[in-house]
């Protein structure tokens, strides 16, 4: 990774300069662009898994902090919204990742830099990179920047829709609903999953790049197919 494709202001923008600047570079290499001849331990794929913990850490610190009053499970279903593909998506976009992110020229010409998942992946790793290279302070000063608006965007604890789902069947005694997958088309590194939920003898369908992603979005037709009152 070189000044040329931005590592110079994405630093700054990021807010952290690193002293092992290999660790950004292997943050921003995608599994696609890596060294087979290293089976792949030169791409995010390691970064990516140690990040997911950090910003775990980092998250749930914040909101015991910032919501001293409330339960552990409401805690939780914070947690899961803050730290879902969709919202390090849209971080991940606002701090102009995927101008830097490395992927075959092939790749990035059909768009998997602007992926959801390849986004939100990508910036676990980074999170992953900033702490090997300065702990955990320099992590945590970009997740507060960063995760400030979406965390005081809306101070009622958010339910999924697989959550509303099941309380809408168990709450009605008719059980939990039931997930199966359809199918899983697309390259290892671009999956699409298709999801189909059955719940009060009604089945619906949904699409996403993972497949609690699909999860999510079948829970979310079923339940847009609940008459309106």
């Amino acid at each position: 990774m070189t000044d040329a494709r931005g590592e110079g202001p994405f630093q700054q923008r990021i807010g952290h300069r690193f002293r092992r600047p290999e660790l950004l570079a292997q943050a921003l290499t995608h599994r696609s662009a890596a060294d087979p001849r290293r089976s792949q331990l030169d791409s995010n794929e390691r970064l990516e898994f140690l990040g997911d913990r950090v910003l775990a850490l980092l998250i749930a610190e914040w909101l015991a902090e910032r919501f001293p009053a409330e339960r552990e499970g409401d805690l939780g279903k914070r947690l899961g919204v803050l730290v879902a593909r969709d919202t390090l998506a849209k971080v991940a976009e606002g701090l102009g990742l995927a101008a830097v992110l490395r992927v075959p020229p092939s790749e990035g010409r059909a768009g998997l830099r602007e992926r959801a998942n390849v986004l939100a992946d990508a910036l676990e790793a980074l999170l992953g990179a900033i702490y090997l290279d300065g702990g955990l302070e320099p992590a945590r000063a970009l997740v507060r920047r960063e995760w400030e608006p979406l965390l005081g965007a809306d101070l009622r604890p958010p339910v999924s829709a697989k959550s509303r789902l099941q309380e809408w069947t168990l709450g009605r005694g008719l059980g939990l609903p039931e997930y199966r997958l359809v199918s899983a088309t697309g390259p290892s590194h671009q999956p699409i999953f298709v999801v189909a939920v059955t719940a009060a003898g009604r089945e619906a369908e949904g699409m996403g790049e993972s497949k609690r992603a699909a999860e999510q979005a079948a829970a979310e037709a079923w339940l847009a197919g609940l008459p309106q009152r």
